[in-house]
């Protein structure tokens, strides 16, 4: 497996393509909020699995008052549980870490929560709903 930062217009039309198909088609997120004004001001990357040529999973990573915000994650379905998922929130972490970041807080979907619970994420909002989908804050500090 290898995870790429995007650097181009086509890496990025290749991420949009994964969460249109994870959370548009698959979750019924709407485009309008799939797709924000933070695109241009993120760090995204792509998800590689060992045979696979074209990416399997995507994220994004964005400063927000002093935090690390990690957005958008996502897998393709044949390829959740294989431990992309964990590879996804490693690298975002490591380039939070690399810009000096002390904390890092996502929206996770209720269902994941567990999920991010393993990978020492703590839950520090009641369950809220975004995009019709319930969510809670999860936080973390992570080691400069």
């Amino acid at each position: 497996m290898r995870v790429d930062k995007v650097t181009n217009e086509a890496g990025l039309q290749e991420a949009f393509r994964i969460r249109r198909e994870v959370f548009v088609e698959e979750q019924g997120v709407p485009m309008a909020d799939e797709f924000d004004h933070y695109e241009s001001q993120a760090e995204h990357i792509l998800v590689f699995h060992e045979a696979e040529e074209a990416p399997v999973g995507t994220a994004r990573l964005r400063v927000v008052d002093g935090w690390a915000k990690l957005e958008r994650i996502c897998l393709l379905a044949p390829y959740r549980r294989s431990g992309l998922g964990s590879v996804i929130i490693g690298t975002l972490e490591a380039m939070a870490a690399e810009q000096g970041l002390r904390q890092a807080k996502l929206h996770g979907q209720k269902q994941a929560e567990g999920f991010y619970q393993k990978l020492g994420y703590e839950t520090s909002s009641p369950v809220f709903m975004e995009d019709g989908i319930p969510h809670v804050i999860m936080v973390k500090s992570l080691q400069v």
